[in-house]
C-alpha cells in the first residue's frame, strides 16, 4: 500500500521537471534542461559524484557542459563552487531554468551511454540535484530521438503522461526515488512475466537472433518467484511485495559483466554469448552466471534497497558514505544468489556445490584475506574493491566472498546446532527492522533470538579477524565431502598471469609464493626457463610442467622494462586447492 507521502506526491505538483532529449546520437550528447518552479534566492545545483550499490566516487560531473541558467528570458550568473556544485542568484517568485548538456559514453551499468544504435542513463549522471528542493516531487520528461522512430523507453519510473513508446512524462516522489530508476531507450526486445501477482518486465537490448527469449524469460520467473517467497512465504502475493512493477534492464555486449541493483528495477550488463540459445537446452557456464547475477541484483531488491545499513537511510550524493556492513548486504547476497537458482530448479546439487567450491578457492588463494577483515575491506570499498592493482589480492579480501563463506559458516552452524537457519535470520531481520535500516546489533540480536545464546565470538572473529573460518568441519558435518587435490600451476606458483598471442606476462604476484621469492613482478614478460640440460622457450604457464618435468628449480627468463633477467626459482614440493563432492547427506544442507 502506498504510504501518505507517496499518495500526496502524486497530486502535488513537481517542484523539479527535468527535459531529457537524445540531442545528438553521433557526439554522444544527452541535452538535459531542468525548471525549478521555485528557486531559492540563492540557488545551489549538484552533480552526484556516486551513484548508490557502486561504492567509488566517479565524478560524473567531468561529462557536464555547457551549463546555462535563465529567468523571464534573462541569463543568470552562476558560480561553480567545487568539482560538482553551482551557486546562482535567483527571483524566487520565477521560474529557473537550467540547460546543460551531458556527454555520454560509458557502457556499464553506473553511468550513461548514448549512440546510434541505444541510449542508458541514470539520474545521477544526468540530473542535477536543486538543493533544497530534493526532497519534493520530481518530473522527467524523455523525449524521442527523432532519427530514431522505433526507439522506446523502459524505466522503473512511475509513468504520468506517456505515448504508446513509453516517451512522456514520468514522476518521482523525490530525487532519491529519480536516482533508483534507470532509463533504457532504444530498440530493444521486451516481455512480461508475472511473479506472485507481480508484473516483471524483461528488457534485452543488443541481443544476436539466436537468443532464446522465452528460456530467459522463463528462468527470471521462476527467480523471482523463489526470491519473493523467500522473503514473504509460500503464499506471498502482490499485497506483501514491497514494489508494484520490476523491470530487468539488460544491456547484451560482446564482452562485459555487471549489474546495478535499483528500488524496483535493475541495470544489467552480459556479453551475449552468455545468453541462452535456440536450441542449445545445455545450460552454459555463462548462462548460469548471467543466472546467478539475476538472482543477485533482484536479491538486493531487499536487501541493500530495503534493508540497508543505518548509515544508508540518506544518501549523501557529494561524498563517500562508509559503512563497514558490505559484509553483509554484498555477501550474504553472494551466498544466497546461487543458492536461491538451486532452490529455483535452475541448478543442481553438483553444479551448485561446483560454485561454491570457486568461492572458497577464490578466497583461500587470496593472501589478503589475512591482512584485512571483510568488515575493514567494507569500509575501504571507496579506495580499494573498486580500484584494484596488482597488488590487491594481497592487501584486502572480497566482501563479496568471504561474506558470503561467513553466511555458509553462520547457516551450517544454525543447522548443526538445529536452531533453525539462515533462512529464519534474514526474514527475522527483515521483521525487527521493518524492511529499513539496521546494524550489526540487529544481526548478533536476531541470531541469538534464534539460537539462544551469544554470536558475538564468531561475529567478531569471522567478520572482524583474519583468522580462518571454520569451513572443512562445518562443510563435512553437513555431508559435504572436501578434498585437497593439487593445485594448477598459478595457485602452486602464487601468480596470476595473463597468456595473449603467445606472451605469457605476469598480471599479480602473491604474496609468500614460489614466484615472490624468485623476485617475479607484475608486468614481467616470462620468456622461457634454463635447466641444466638447456634453456626452452615457453608461451603459458602449462608449458612450465612439459619443460621441468620432475624437476622443482629452474631460472626464470624475464623480460623487464626491455632488461633481460636471470631469476632462480624453487617450486613447493606440494600446493593443494579445495574439492568438495556432494555426499549422501549433502542435499539435507540446503534444503529447497
Amino acid at each position: 500500500m502506498p504510504t501518505f507521502r507517496q499518495a500526496a506526491a502524486k497530486s502535488a505538483p513537481a517542484l523539479v521537471h527535468y527535459r531529457v532529449c537524445p540531442a545528438d546520437t553521433r557526439a554522444h550528447h544527452w541535452h538535459v534542461e531542468m525548471t525549478l518552479l521555485r528557486p531559492a534566492v540563492t540557488q545551489r545545483l549538484q552533480l552526484p559524484v556516486w551513484i548508490p550499490g557502486s561504492y567509488m566516487v566517479r565524478e560524473f560531473s567531468r561529462h557536464l557542459q555547457d551549463l546555462a541558467c535563465s529567468q523571464a528570458g534573462r541569463s543568470c550568473s552562476v558560480t561553480q563552487i567545487d568539482k560538482t556544485t553551482w551557486e546562482l542568484h535567483a527571483d524566487p517568485d520565477l521560474p529557473l531554468t537550467v540547460s546543460y548538456t551531458v556527454y555520454a559514453l560509458d557502457n556499464s551499468v553506473r553511468s550513461a551511454w548514448l549512440d546510434s544504435a541505444r541510449g542508458f542513463f541514470n539520474a545521477t549522471s544526468v540530473c542535477l540535484i536543486a538543493q533544497g528542493l530534493a526532497d519534493h516531487p520530481h518530473t522527467l520528461e524523455l523525449l524521442p530521438a527523432l532519427a530514431h522512430p522505433s526507439w522506446r523507453v523502459a524505466t522503473g519510473l512511475c509513468a504520468h503522461r506517456v505515448d504508446r513508446r513509453g516517451f512522456g512524462v514520468y514522476r518521482a516522489l523525490d530525487y532519491d526515488e529519480l536516482a533508483d530508476c534507470p532509463v533504457e531507450m532504444g530498440d530493444f526486445w521486451s516481455a512480461e512475466f508475472d511473479a506472485c501477482g507481480v508484473v516483471h518486465r524483461v528488457v534485452v537490448a543488443g541481443a544476436l537472433p539466436s537468443f532464446d527469449r522465452e528460456r530467459l524469460l522463463r528462468d527470471t520467473q521462476k527467480i523471482c518467484e523463489t526470491a519473493i517467497r523467500f522473503w514473504h512465504g509460500v503464499a506471498a502475493g502482490a499485497a506483501d511485495v514491497p514494489f508494484a512493477h520490476y523491470t530487468f534492464l539488460l544491456n547484451a555486449v560482446d564482452d562485459n559483466y555487471g549489474g546495478l541493483e535499483h528500488r524496483n528495477s535493475t541495470a544489467l550488463i552480459a556479453a551475449r554469448r552468455d545468453l541462452p540459445r535456440l536450441g542449445e537446452p545445455k545450460t552454459s557456464e555463462g548462462y548460469t552466471t548471467l543466472l546467478g547475477l539475476i538472482s543477485h541484483e533482484y536479491f538486493h531488491t531487499w536487501n541493500v534497497k530495503r534493508l540497508r545499513p543505518v548509515e544508508f537511510t540518506r544518501y549523501d550524493y557529494a561524498r563517500e558514505n562508509y559503512t563497514d556492513l558490505l559484509w553483509f548486504f554484498e555477501g550474504f547476497t553472494s551466498y544466497y544468489d546461487d543458492l536461491l537458482l538451486r532452490r529455483a530448479g535452475l541448478l543442481d546439487d553438483t553444479a551448485y556445490v561446483r560454485l561454491l567450491n570457486k568461492t572458497i578457492n577464490q578466497v583461500l588463494q587470496a593472501p589478503g584475506r589475512t591482512v584485512q577483515s571483510v568488515a575493514q575491506a567494507s569500509f575501504d570499498a571507496w579506495v580499494k574493491y573498486y580500484r584494484q592493482d596488482e597488488n590487491t589480492p594481497n592487501a584486502t579480501i572480497s566482501y563479496y566472498q568471504k561474506g558470503a563463506l561467513v553466511a555458509l559458516c553462520i547457516d551450517l552452524t544454525l543447522r548443526q546446532q538445529g536452531s533453525g537457519t539462515l533462512d529464519d535470520a534474514m526474514c527475522g531481520l527483515w521483521q525487527r527492522c521493518q524492511g529499513g535500516p539496521m546494524q550489526e546489533a540487529d544481526v548478533l540480536a536476531v541470531l541469538q533470538a534464534l539460537s539462544g545464546r551469544s554470536w558475538a565470538k564468531e561475529i567478531k572473529a569471522w567478520v572482524h579477524g583474519t583468522r580462518e573460518l571454520p569451513l572443512r568441519p562445518l562443510l563435512e558435518s553437513q555431508g559435504v565431502q572436501v578434498y585437497d587435490d593439487a593445485a594448477q600451476p598459478a595457485q602452486r606458483l602464487g601468480l596470476r598471469v595473463t597468456e595473449t598471442a603467445g606472451v605469457l606476462r605476469i598480471k599479480t604476484v602473491l604474496q609468500g609464493g614460489a614466484a615472490q621469492r624468485a623476485g617475479l613482478c607484475a608486468g614481467d614478460e616470462w620468456l622461457g626457463v634454463e635447466l641444466p640440460s638447456g634453456g626452452w622457450r615457453i608461451h603459458k604457464l602449462d608449458d612450465l610442467g612439459a619443460v621441468l618435468g620432475p624437476a622443482r628449480r629452474c631460472v626464470a627468463l624475464i623480460s623487464r622494462d626491455k632488461q633481460l633477467l636471470r631469476l632462480p626459482l624453487a617450486l613447493p614440493e606440494r600446493a593443494s586447492t579445495w574439492r568438495l563432492a556432494a555426499g549422501s547427506r549433502a542435499k539435507d544442507a540446503w534444503p529447497a
